[in-house]
């Protein structure tokens, strides 16, 4: 099930705005350059922030989510010509034999329940060709950032050009480890229309997903940092095997 931001044409045509300062797709370019790939996967891309970039840049894009309306405003980008864009998921794929295959910002954690992440994985080791590599974020639990999803830290008023001023927050709902959900509350200026999104999210230990991710025939090379949040998050670089 599609969240509310991401799936009611309202509020998705808003969200790259208040979601903006997006360093951490830099960091996803940088490695599509480290590793010398060619051909890219973008599982959750969203409205296509970091498959037009690609794009951009001489890269072969697939992306790929399941959210209809964030697909409609990614196809509106510079650069989304180039890009091959599927509605669906990474269960869902036709065949493909990418380089690379990516998952950015919380896309690793909404998966709720072992089946449905094990399934994914599926999908992504075989989308990747023989060698191919996994790269992905998730959010270290011990670092306990729900604490900063309230009112107080993430209160915010943006005006989107052509569109509309935006009031948002951010509060949280409930703790019930390792599950974590929160509601973000949109109120529009222009006719004082309340929209919100509840979200829920799943705060996989690291050995945890180590395991998974070998159970899926991947081999884990490394786990790096997040530069765009330096401690707070696991980056795991993989291989298919």
């Amino acid at each position: 099930m599609v969240d509310a931001l991401f799936g009611v044409p309202r509020l998705v045509a808003v969200y790259d705005a208040l979601d903006a300062g997006r360093e951490d797709l830099q960091h996803y370019a940088a490695m599509v350059a480290e590793f010398g790939v060619r051909r890219v996967l973008d599982v959750g891309c969203g409205t296509g922030e970091l498959s037009c970039l690609l794009a951009g840049q001489g890269v072969e894009v697939v992306g790929v989510d399941p959210a209809a309306a964030s697909l409609e405003v990614a196809k509106g980008k510079k650069f989304a010509d180039r890009v091959r864009w599927i509605h669906g998921d990474a269960t869902t794929l036709p065949p493909l034999e990418v380089d690379l295959a990516v998952m950015t910002g919380n896309v690793a954690q909404v998966f709720l329940t072992d089946e449905d992440w094990a399934a994914t994985l599926t999908g992504v080791h075989q989308a990747l060709r023989p060698g191919g590599r996994f790269v992905f974020e998730t959010r270290d639990p011990a670092k306990r950032a729900w604490e900063e999803w309230t009112r107080d830290h993430t209160h915010q008023v943006v005006t989107v050009e052509g569109v509309d001023t935006v009031e948002s927050w951010s509060d949280l709902v409930a703790v019930e480890l390792p599950f974590v959900s929160f509601r973000g509350t949109y109120v529009f200026e222009s006719d004082g229309a309340v929209l919100t999104s509840d979200s829920t999210l799943w705060f996989r230990e690291r050995d945890e997903l180590e395991k998974s991710l070998t159970a899926a025939g991947f081999t884990v090379d490394e786990v790096r940092e997040a530069p765009d949040r330096p401690g707070k998050e696991f980056v795991f670089v993989t291989t298919k095997q």
